[in-house]
């Protein structure tokens, strides 16, 4: 995505999916897409517990697989876990049955509800199915871009800061191309948060 907020044109094709939490509650909902890697996570982590803060992390089933550790050491910090398919796959390039199933791979693993379709691209069958299924299909309302070669730090927080509004769910990324920019930009982010007196919820 190269857009910090969706438009609302996106919303109105997956109504039903999760793009923004209780505008009358000034909390917002972190998340972080790809991971977990050892590379990125326990920073995250270790960054979060400073901040006393809780996210939700929206996992790769492969990287999952790789280092389970780290998905144990994500939910015994209090955080929760999605479904971000087995292989990153994206939903325009593959037919609902590879996509579903890579899904179904990942959860075996993950054994979680909640799903973010890999570059807020999912299509209308598979939208629909997960759905009939029982998942929570999370979106966002502020994509960081922290992964971007274009952006610095500075650009990434200013991103949230410049978006981010009640009951906004922030996307972040534990990720090689995001965690060099969030060694700096997070604990900005999530000071200057506190200090605007926004909470902390984590997607249920």
């Amino acid at each position: 995505m190269f857009i910090e907020q969706p438009p609302k044109v996106f919303r109105w094709f997956y109504p039903h999916a999760l793009w923004r939490i209780n505008p009358d509650k000034k909390a917002v909902y972190l998340t972080f897409d790809d991971g977990p890697i050892p590379e990125a996570t326990p920073f995250i982590l270790d960054t979060l517990d400073r901040f006393e803060a809780k996210a939700t992390f929206f996992m790769v089933g492969d990287n999952a697989a790789k280092y389970p550790h780290l998905v144990d050491e994500v939910r015994l910090r209090g955080h929760r876990i999605g479904n971000h398919t087995h292989n990153h796959l994206s939903g325009a390039r593959h037919t609902p049955w590879t996509y579903l199933s890579n899904i179904v791979k990942a959860n075996e693993i993950l054994q979680t509800k909640l799903f973010r379709p890999p570059h807020g691209w999912i299509g209308m069958v598979q939208y629909r199915v997960l759905r009939h299924c029982g998942f929570k299909i999370v979106m966002w309302d502020v994509v960081t871009r922290d992964y971007s070669r274009l952006l610095t730090e500075e650009d990434v927080i200013n991103n949230v800061k410049r978006f981010t509004r009640n009951g906004s769910i922030i996307t972040f990324h534990d990720s090689l191309k995001s965690i060099d920019k969030l060694k700096h930009a997070l604990p900005e982010i999530l000071a200057w948060l506190k200090q605007e007196g926004y909470e902390f919820g984590v997607i249920e």
